[in-house]
């Protein structure tokens, strides 16, 4: 018998989102003494504290700003603000997986937008 869990909801979040969610549950485990902070939960913190560029605010304003592009959806969006690639071969690397290929000058476009915040 295999039990199934539904999923309810499911949002994109860049690192600097996590980063910031993650500092609230290790304040309340820091509270909490009886709590220990699981290896995990311990990993995923240094994970973000590591690669979090942005502010969460500021990351959000760029997934936005990347969204209004057309050539660029919510998951590819993140990945960008993520990685804020900085020339036409790491942004390239986003796009590999997909099933289209951006030309030189849509290329440009997101470099620029990713450069404001860059």
């Amino acid at each position: 018998m295999t039990i199934f869990k539904e999923k309810l909801d499911e949002e994109y979040v860049t690192t600097s989102e996590a980063k910031e969610i993650l500092v609230e549950i290790e304040d309340e485990r820091a509270a909490d003494e009886e709590r220990d902070l699981r290896y995990e939960l311990a990993r995923a913190i240094e994970h973000v504290n590591r690669f979090a560029e942005l502010d969460a605010d500021e990351s959000r304003e760029l997934v936005e700003e990347l969204t209004d592009l057309d050539q660029v959806d919510v998951p590819t969006a993140v990945k960008i603000t993520d990685l804020l690639p900085e020339d036409r071969t790491e942004l390239r690397s986003v796009f590999a997986q997909e099933r289209y290929s951006l030309d030189g000058e849509e290329l440009d476009e997101i470099l620029d937008v990713v450069a404001k915040y860059a």
